[in-house]
């Protein structure tokens, strides 16, 4: 009876939700990994439900420091709408405070874990996706910019893109910062943590032409200069690349623009635009 109780409720919420424009719901998708369930914010394109032999591309959307899985929700109002135009699937994970390691001194943070193979595995398994790297990306702000590009790098198997807008990609200039020495130890007695979890020292792994990138930071926010050193060092390495530089600091004015334009690239590169 509850089963069949809770099909109709999520049935009922997506009814609701189509006929105001608005196919978002939160998911209990649980970890192996941590032993625990993890909150998503799932968001579908609107004919999702009437079109049943059609599959979508994800992009899986990654949140800030101290945000959770309702961020982007709360930043762009009308991510349901851009989600439709573009005919993709949006899946906004809580990833805590975890900067989408898995942490080498916590065991109960693996979210890289996560979000790569559990929450990817979940995905595909329960609704109409491309099971492919071509049809997956992943971004997301601040922490969530790390996060994207480190979860893209480290996972080109699972990931065919990947971006960042106001990502932190380079830690070791912020040791004091973030939380982040909770995950990966103080910077003076584990600097080959730090030295091993930092985006910029993973590009190196990155097969060249097969991942697409997309970075943005704005000219007057704290990560400005990292992302700057990162851009430099991909072309460096002659890894294509878009980056977007424009006024802007670290706040939500900045990401409700910014996630224009890394959905459109992720629509060019899914081919769904």
């Amino acid at each position: 009876m509850k089963s069949h109780l809770s099909t109709f409720v999520i049935c009922f919420l997506f009814f609701v939700g189509g006929l105001f424009g608005q196919q978002s719901t939160t998911i209990n998708v649980h970890s192996n990994a941590m032993q625990k369930d993890i909150p998503n914010v799932l968001v579908l394109p609107d004919d999702y439900q009437q079109n049943t032999a059609k599959t979508y591309p994800v992009l899986y959307l990654l949140h800030g420091y101290s945000g959770d899985q309702n961020s982007w929700t709360g930043i762009k109002k009308n991510l349901s709408q851009l989600a439709t135009r573009y005919h993709m699937i949006i899946i906004c994970p809580d990833g805590e405070n975890s900067w989408y390691w898995d942490s080498p001194l916590n065991p109960s943070s693996k979210f890289e874990t996560y979000v790569s193979k559990e929450l990817v595995a979940y995905m595909d398994a329960n609704y109409r996706t491309r099971p492919n790297p071509a049809g997956r990306a992943v971004t997301g702000l601040s922490m969530g910019g790390h996060g994207g590009m480190w979860l893209g790098i480290r996972n080109q198997d699972v990931f065919g893109g990947c971006g960042s807008m106001s990502g932190g990609v380079d830690i070791l200039p912020f040791p004091e910062n973030w939380e982040m020495k909770t995950q990966l130890g103080t910077l003076a007695d584990n600097h080959d943590h730090w030295k091993d979890h930092t985006v910029i020292n993973q590009v190196h792994k990155i097969k060249g032409g097969k991942l697409a990138i997309i970075i943005d930071c704005g000219t007057g926010d704290f990560f400005f200069e990292v992302n700057e050193a990162l851009h430099e060092k991909l072309i460096y390495m002659n890894i294509p690349h878009d980056y977007i530089v424009r006024p802007g600091v670290h706040n939500g004015a900045y990401w409700e623009n910014a996630i224009d334009y890394q959905i459109l690239y992720f629509a060019k590169f899914f081919g769904t635009y």
